[in-house]
């Protein structure tokens, strides 16, 4: 099955409200973006039918600014509103139209601001709405190199110690991988160096990978009846070939256990 992989940004003069209000804008960016896709996936003309998303928020570039956009992994198929059928993707190079994507996605931002959170809209400046957003889309295979991609966001720091070069009176050195490849170097103030980290904390409690569709933890049954459908079974467990016995230090000969000892207090 194909996969795709969806990234949603927004502005740049979105950033600072953003980040004067993290949890609500960081949830609104996950759902918001999700049920964009669902929205274009389920027309008859894209898909017809209900998508399975795993969403993941990000928050840093990688010289540590603050650029908070959302990441979607997709598989290219969905299930019908009446559970009868699974369908797929006509093209694997095709999920939806990026520009009606991103069109989406801003106008259920807008719609969530005006209805759940109208100071959080004040704050908005008006030419945000009058700019064009972006949404890209990218058919990445089977997934399992962007699911790797993800997960390495995922489980690793914005910067790791590795990458610090100096750190003196005078600033902090770190080197950061470009998009293009090359190796660059950023030297800011102290002040600057932990600003830009610490903005990157997320607000306590907040739960940065969701799912959503027929992945979510409610659609039990629906994920049932996609492999009732698709007649998926799990593989035959092979249980792992038994580990030899130790061999001793001295003699080389195979070690068996006789007994244990209780640990001394």
């Amino acid at each position: 099955m194909p996969y795709f992989l969806v990234t949603f940004t927004v502005p740049e003069e979105l950033r600072e409200p953003i980040r004067a209000a993290m949890k609500p804008w960081y949830g609104a960016l996950l759902k918001e973006s999700a049920g964009a896709l669902q929205d274009l996936a389920a027309d008859p003309k894209h898909l017809g039918a209900e998508l399975g998303l795993t969403a993941m928020l990000q928050t840093w570039t990688r010289d540590l600014r603050y650029h908070p956009h959302v990441h979607l992994l997709v598989p290219g198929g969905g299930l019908t509103p009446n559970r009868l059928r699974w369908l797929r993707v006509k093209d694997a190079e095709f999920l939806v139209p990026q520009a009606k994507l991103a069109a989406r996605f801003k106008g259920r931002l807008k719609a969530w601001l005006k209805a759940e959170q109208p100071e959080l809209f004040q704050r908005v400046p008006a030419k945000i709405w009058w700019l064009q957003w972006v949404a890209d889309v990218q058919p990445v295979g089977s997934g399992e190199a962007a699911l790797k991609y993800l997960a390495n966001y995922l489980c690793s720091p914005p910067l790791r110690e590795h990458q610090l070069e100096r750190d003196d009176v005078t600033g902090v050195t770190f080197r950061y991988r470009a998009n293009d490849g090359e190796v660059k170097r950023a030297t800011v103030s102290g002040s600057e160096f932990v600003r830009r980290v610490l903005q990157h904390v997320l607000p306590k409690g907040f739960q940065r990978v969701r799912h959503y569709g027929w992945l979510g933890a409610a659609a039990k049954r629906k994920w049932a009846r996609i492999l009732a459908l698709l007649d998926w079974r799990p593989p035959g467990r092979v249980p792992p070939a038994p580990l030899p016995p130790p061999q001793c230090p001295g003699c080389g000969q195979p070690m068996f256990l006789l007994g244990t000892l209780a640990r001394a207090p």
